[in-house]
């Protein structure tokens, strides 16, 4: 039953992963990501979906404060990113980013990135790993619940995750950590992390500033 139960939280994220190895080897179109993506989490996971954010309007707050820091380094120091800690074989290299502007491909990709991806890395990273990592029966641990162990596990992971951006990547993980021990609600790390994204995306599109969504 637990295996079964962590299926809502893993697996959206696990296909995540597995759709960009494949991406590496041959492109996966972004509504391609979005139709899988989306079908998997509408299969599995919305019995952990359930319910509504408990502070929405400080949540979307707190999405944009992640934002703000997000691009803060490379704008208030140009040339920042190309800093060596950055560029490595560890955490890889800055790219320029992809320039397509045709509808497709923006819609998509800012559908992966507001819609599916906030709601497979929190039901991963905060849902399951946060109190896995404190009890193997992740069920019995109360969402937020607070391990310094595990609080600094999944923000150094998600950093990780986040390649040469793992800088920001780490306060972003931090500040999502913080929020859901503070709310104690995964639709509000959701809303939180949407916004983000939707700032971002907008950014993106708005300033050209491409080399974000790699």
């Amino acid at each position: 039953m637990a295996r079964n139960a962590s299926l809502a939280y893993v697996l959206p994220f696990a296909v995540f992963i597995a759709i960009l190895v494949v991406n590496s080897f041959v492109p996966v179109p972004q509504w391609a990501r979005f139709v899988v993506e989306t079908a998997v989490i509408t299969s599995v996971s919305l019995p952990a979906l359930q319910g509504k954010p408990h502070f929405p309007l400080l949540s979307v707050l707190v999405g944009v404060g992640v934002f703000l820091l997000w691009i803060a380094p490379d704008h208030l120091y140009p040339g920042y990113r190309s800093l060596p800690i950055f560029n490595n074989a560890l955490v890889g290299h800055v790219a320029s980013g992809s320039t397509r502007r045709d509808p497709l491909f923006l819609v998509s990709r800012v559908l992966n990135s507001v819609v599916t991806i906030p709601v497979l890395e929190e039901l991963f990273w905060r849902g399951f790993l946060m109190r896995w990592l404190i009890d193997r029966d992740f069920r019995s641990v109360r969402l937020g619940a607070y391990s310094a162990s595990a609080f600094w596990i999944v923000a150094l992971l998600f950093a990780s995750e986040h390649g040469s951006y793992w800088d920001v990547g780490l306060l972003a993980g931090l500040a999502y950590n913080l929020w859901i021990v503070r709310t104690r609600n995964l639709l509000d790390s959701i809303l939180a992390h949407a916004v983000t994204n939707a700032c971002l995306a907008a950014w993106v599109i708005y300033e050209g500033q491409w080399q974000y969504w790699v």
